[in-house]
């Protein structure tokens, strides 16, 4: 579009009302919102968009666990050493190679009881993520709860709270999660009773939350002292904003941040610490399957000597699970703050 403008001297000057590609590109710049921005650098990322994949396969795979099954024609439970102890030698071990690997049972079955590997895999998975995806979101509402707590409020609170992670940082973890593993479940069923699984899986998750949250209670304290002396905290106060209005409108938004970077670390922590609770003895046992499990069940002398390659399936899924989403998290961590990234 143009218009011609008067140059006073009787002359005309054509003036294009079209902005150049400098100020289009300004434009479109300043209307971008920092999600947005993040979004963009997080899909340029081809590291964390690949990982990305990989984690919600494996959601995925947990979330279908049963109807994966259905179509594969199998359930974990099934002893295939009572139903077809043709597949079987004396010791219980599968007498094909690999552990039985065929067209029928994809990955084989496990040596003792015959339970076939794939489906005891995906149901482990998603035994393992729901338990740790629960420990994940107790600790992220703690850690939030009492961080900013200590962090906005100050004082005689912040002092409490600070002391309260201190003591708790103390403990050994992994020997607190062994020990107090038999002393969560007493207080729901007596020792004569047989533990049902559900106790086993609550146990897990409050033991687990009991001595998780204090790192991410630690950031966040930081975070919030940091805002508190903000201008826009200030303005908020002078205009009369309560102290939990201000919280939850002007400090919660500013530490979204931090919180979804820590918390793509914790659940890879998480997983691993409840596979090694399982493994140990005191999480969760047959015949219920789960990932640490199956690390246990691999280890016994039974397996090693006659099926090395019963540990491959779990032990390869986890590491793909781990190292993926622990990239997740740095692609994550790097898409909000691009001055971290490498």
């Amino acid at each position: 579009m143009t218009s011609p403008i008067d140059m006073g001297g009787g002359g005309t000057a054509v003036v294009s009302g079209e902005p150049g590609p400098k100020a289009t590109g300004e434009a479109a710049l300043t209307g971008r919102s920092p999600g947005q921005l993040m979004w963009t650098r997080f899909k340029r990322d081809r590291t964390g968009v690949i990982s990305a994949y990989v984690v919600g396969f494996f959601f995925l795979i947990g979330l279908f666990a049963p109807l994966i099954s259905k179509v594969y024609g199998k359930n974990p439970y099934t002893v295939y050493a009572d139903e077809r102890p043709d597949l079987f030698d004396s010791a219980g071990v599968p007498v094909h190679p690999n552990g039985g690997i065929s067209g029928q049972f994809w990955f084989g079955l496990e040596p003792g009881n015959g339970y076939d590997v794939f489906t005891k895999l995906i149901y482990g998975i998603r035994t393992s993520l729901m338990i740790s995806v629960a420990v994940t979101v107790a600790v992220v509402v703690t850690g939030i709860l009492l961080g900013v707590a200590a962090g906005y409020l100050g004082g005689k609170t912040d002092y409490f709270i600070g002391r309260v992670i201190d003591f708790l940082l103390a403990f050994p973890a992994q020997l607190f999660f062994i020990a107090s593993m038999p002393v969560v479940v007493s207080l729901f069923v007596s020792p004569r009773d047989e533990t049902p699984t559900y106790v086993r899986v609550l146990a897990l998750i409050i033991v687990q939350w009991f001595l998780g949250w204090m790192g991410l209670g630690r950031i966040l304290r930081g975070t919030a002292l940091a805002l508190r002396e903000r201008e826009f905290i200030e303005a908020a106060k002078v205009s009369g904003a309560s102290p939990w209005r201000i919280i939850r409108k002007e400090i919660l938004p500013n530490i979204v941040t931090p919180l979804l970077v820590q918390s793509t670390y914790l659940l890879p922590n998480f997983v691993t610490a409840e596979a090694g609770l399982s493994y140990l003895g005191v999480g969760i046992v047959e015949p219920t399957p789960d990932w640490g499990q199956m690390f246990s069940k691999a280890s016994t002398e039974l397996v090693m000597q006659n099926d090395i390659t019963y540990m491959f399936f779990p032990g390869i899924s986890m590491i793909v699970f781990v190292v993926a989403f622990n990239l997740l998290g740095d692609s994550v961590r790097d898409a909000f703050d691009p001055k971290t990234a490498r």
